[in-house]
């Protein structure tokens, strides 16, 4: 029986403090589409989006009209585009990327991600050519997001492809020179990337998973603030340890993965599909009262950066994580605290003041969600330098058993200090100082792999 008390929270955190799912994302197999001739391979493809995904938007707003739970995002994620298209020279890619833009255009969802290759051990024909195409296909299209598998603890990392990307973000922030790099912003590259991660750039449909699903993405930053705010007014700052407020969080927690549950399987009732799994990751929004970085101020940091931060930022990753589990046997992608530094106005206003830096970002995404994300960096960052940046984060991942990432986006014609807006939910921010730029190229140029560590022999 669910108590009173516990309805009214859960109404308040809706009303009062930014509680709402941030996306639910339909999971869709193409495999099936594949065929010798790209146009009829394309032509599949939209069918059978539109199949699937054709009422996926009005059941959501039933949803919100049902629970009065906004849903912030209708997304897909379809199986990995190398994949699909494999055979296909650079044109049939990007005619792949301008079926998907279509087809997401067509069911009216916000992005579509799955434009991604697997290349942590090696790279097959079809990796090389989604690579080779990967600026044009991103530009060319509104609503693709592409994301590279690069490392993981039973491979290493593919050091031929981390030099790669380097390249290659350099060349879609050219393309996109006008709008500030903002093509680079739906790129993202893993170590140990999960196969059914609701959240964008990363989303895509592994190949362990059902032909169609159902995968919900919650957030709740803004409750999880004002629950520690609460508590701390009624018991006072000076009765409390930071036990007491990781239980308070993993309380919030629990209630933010609940609700999210709820929506998704229904959903996917109401759509004859199987449910996949609720990722509870504290997603921050540019909105102020939803950000990450305020949480910490709560926990007693006065700068966001400050020492501290990575013990902050662990326990309330742990926080969250158990809150989830207590709540559903179906929590999965990332579930965790997310840092991405334009998205969250405390953590963009803190990479302002000096407050916060590249490195310290590195070391609290040991400990936290995902890694180095929506991180604005000089334009003329050299290729090697971001390459060796996405190198210390995919060590990270490998050697920890946990999935990291990077969203670099170097602006064109923009140096430290300068500020960025690319609006929505991608927010803005300034442009952070990179140290050292330049010193990196030789490690970079030897290419190859790197092992992967002696506890990958675990079996």
């Amino acid at each position: 029986m669910i108590s009173t008390e516990k309805i009214l929270n859960t109404v308040e955190m809706v009303q009062k403090d930014n509680l709402d799912v941030r996306t639910v994302t339909m999971g869709i197999n193409l495999m099936d589409c594949r065929d010798t001739d790209i146009d009829v391979l394309c032509r599949k493809v939209v069918n059978k989006i539109e199949k699937h995904a054709g009422n996926l938007v009005e059941t959501c707003e039933q949803m919100v009209a049902k629970y009065g739970i906004p849903i912030v995002n209708k997304r897909l994620a379809v199986s990995p585009a190398a994949d699909v298209a494999s055979g296909f020279d650079v044109a049939g890619f990007v005619k792949l990327a301008k079926a998907l833009n279509q087809a997401a255009r067509s069911v009216g969802i916000d992005i579509v991600g799955g434009y991604t290759a697997q290349v942590q051990k090696g790279t097959s024909r079809g990796d090389a050519t989604l690579l080779e195409a990967l600026p044009e296909a991103i530009h060319s299209t509104e609503k693709v997001c592409a994301s590279i598998n690069l490392a993981s603890s039973r491979a290493g990392i593919n050091m031929e492809v981390v030099g790669q990307i380097g390249r290659i973000l350099k060349t879609m922030a050219e393309n996109s020179r006008e709008n500030d790099g903002f093509d680079c912003a739906k790129l993202v590259v893993f170590a140990n990337q999960p196969e059914d991660n609701p959240f964008m750039a990363g989303a895509y449909l592994g190949h362990g998973e059902p032909d169609t699903v159902i995968n919900v993405g919650v957030s709740g930053p803004g409750g999880v603030k004002r629950a520690l705010e609460r508590r701390i007014e009624r018991d006072g700052a000076e009765n409390l340890g930071l036990d007491d407020l990781a239980e308070e969080i993993k309380r919030t927690s629990c209630r933010v993965t609940r609700c999210g549950e709820l929506i998704g399987r229904e959903v996917a009732r109401l759509l004859g599909t199987q449910f996949g799994v609720v990722d509870l990751s504290l997603a921050p929004t540019p909105k102020v009262g939803d950000s990450i970085g305020e949480i910490l101020t709560c926990l007693g940091l006065d700068a966001i950066g400050a020492p501290g931060s990575t013990a902050c930022i662990a326990m309330l990753n742990d926080a969250v994580k158990k809150g989830g589990a207590f709540a559903s046997q179906a929590v999965g992608g990332l579930s965790g605290a997310f840092i991405p530094v334009c998205e969250d106005s405390a953590l963009a206003d803190a990479a302002t003041k000096g407050d916060l830096t590249l490195e310290k970002l590195e070391a609290m995404t040991c400990v936290c969600s995902v890694g180095l994300d929506m991180i604005a960096i000089p334009g003329d960052t050299p290729a090697e330098t971001i390459s060796a940046i996405i190198a210390d984060e995919m060590a990270i991942g490998m050697i920890n058993k946990k999935t990291t990432a990077v969203r670099l986006i170097p602006v064109p014609g923009k140096k430290a200090g300068d500020r960025i807006e690319f609006g929505g939910l991608f927010g803005g921010g300034t442009v952070m100082p990179v140290h050292n730029p330049g010193k990196s190229a030789r490690f970079i140029r030897f290419g190859g792999r790197i092992p992967a560590p002696i506890h990958s022999l675990n079996n």
